[in-house]
């Protein structure tokens, strides 16, 4: 799949010798006595009672570089949120959970509501951007990975080669993205990033003209990966996407933010899997089909605002232009599969690719509709600027939903 990559814009790290994770563990012991390191999890109450999520809780009791956990818990009852508690309390780790439907921090949301400070719509994105405000209230960590909770073929490994670019305090960067082949079960997986993210950027190109922002996604080996690490001076200024368009979104803001010098990506596993989303052809508000329509509308967004003139005629051409690079793509990945003895079902990757012609005109035509729409999450430091004691009033009340009384 190289031949569809492009690599200088960014630093990549590859996993050439298979170093043991003992001693990149050993060394971020070291660094984190200058870096001190935090994650991450964003997670549904359902993720609690799959096998991936306690998988994962079992290999993060064994590391030993971690200052803090910070639990994001979505869709969680009072009893549920109970189990939680009870659920993560192996960590050895000081971990706090943020339920995200308790009485507590749903009284603040709607107190960030009436000041249009709090996200729209439920999800990963409001999920993150919640744990990103009490990391920065709980000032306890310089450096902060963050991961999902439906990993399958977890390893701590993962979690020590994202974060050792960013902790090792000899280094120069802001920013780490996680990348891996996803390959599973004998057959290639990641439709929407290989037969979406990666033909749309090149067509977006064609049609558009050259970007370097465009030059830059396309840079990364897997752009739609829910693992990286940064340096927690960077949450501040970050304003995250609300919806599925949160990777993209998150990428987007580091290139509007940060020097490409500081940012790098790193092969973090041989073998990844997780859980898969159902194409969803005849539902367009779920499955892959609802994040193709996000991701797109993201990449239009960030288009527009580089001073891309958009229009509803363009979109037309940017779907024959997609169309074609995709179908491409298709035989390249066939020729891949068959080389490395996989099973490839033509059909099924040719009808995900008109499943995703068609977001690209729904999405351009919602760009469109709704040019008032506000796609990001306001930023921390906007929030700090309304109510300087916001951080704080989160922090106390995440305390009192882990130590006390719900």
């Amino acid at each position: 799949m190289s031949d569809f990559y492009q690599d200088g814009v960014i630093t990549n790290f590859h996993n050439l010798t298979n170093r043991k994770v003992e001693e990149l563990e050993y060394d971020l012991q070291v660094f984190s006595g200058r870096r001190s390191m935090g994650l991450i999890l964003p997670s549904l109450f359902s993720e609690l009672e799959g096998p991936a999520l306690s998988r994962i809780v079992d290999e993060l009791t064994k590391v030993p570089y971690l200052e803090e956990i910070v639990i994001g818990l979505d869709r969680a009852d009072r009893d549920q949120f109970l189990f939680a508690r009870e659920f993560f309390s192996r960590l050895p780790q000081r971990h706090r959970i943020l339920w995200n439907d308790g009485p507590r921090l749903t009284a603040l949301d709607e107190e960030l509501k009436k000041e249009n400070l709090s996200p729209n719509e439920p999800g990963k994105g409001r999920n993150v951007w919640f744990c990103v405000g009490y990391t920065l209230a709980s000032r306890r960590t310089s450096v902060v990975g963050l991961h999902d909770c439906d990993i399958v073929t977890y390893s701590r490994e993962m979690l020590a080669r994202l974060m050792y670019p960013v902790a090792n305090p000899n280094f120069h960067y802001d920013f780490c993205k996680g990348y891996y082949a996803r390959v599973a079960d004998g057959k290639f997986n990641g439709r929407v990033g290989r037969l979406l993210v990666f033909p749309l950027l090149k067509s977006l190109q064609i049609v558009y003209g050259h970007s370097d922002f465009l030059e830059y996604l396309r840079t990364f080996r897997y752009p739609l990966s829910g693992e990286f690490a940064m340096r927690t001076h960077v949450l501040n200024d970050l304003r995250i996407p609300s919806d599925w368009g949160l990777e993209i979104g998150v990428l987007s803001e580091l290139h509007r933010n940060t020097a490409t010098k500081r940012i790098c990506q790193v092969d973090i596993a041989d073998n990844y899997d997780h859980k898969h989303q159902p194409m969803s052809e005849e539902d367009a508000s779920n499955g892959l089909q609802r994040m193709s329509i996000d991701i797109t509308k993201a990449l239009y967004r960030k288009m527009a605002i580089l001073g891309v003139n958009i229009t509803s005629e363009s979109f037309r051409i940017l779907k024959a232009t997609y169309y074609r690079n995709a179908l491409d793509m298709i035989d390249g990945f066939e020729n891949d599969a068959r080389m490395n003895g996989l099973s490839f079902d033509r059909h099924s990757e040719e009808s995900a690719v008109e499943l995703f012609s068609g977001a690209i005109m729904e999405a351009g035509q919602a760009f469109v509709d709704t040019p008032s729409e506000k796609p990001f999450i306001p930023s921390w430091s906007r929030v700090q600027s309304a109510f300087p004691d916001m951080l704080d009033r989160i922090h106390e009340a995440v305390e009192k939903d882990n130590e006390g009384d719900v």
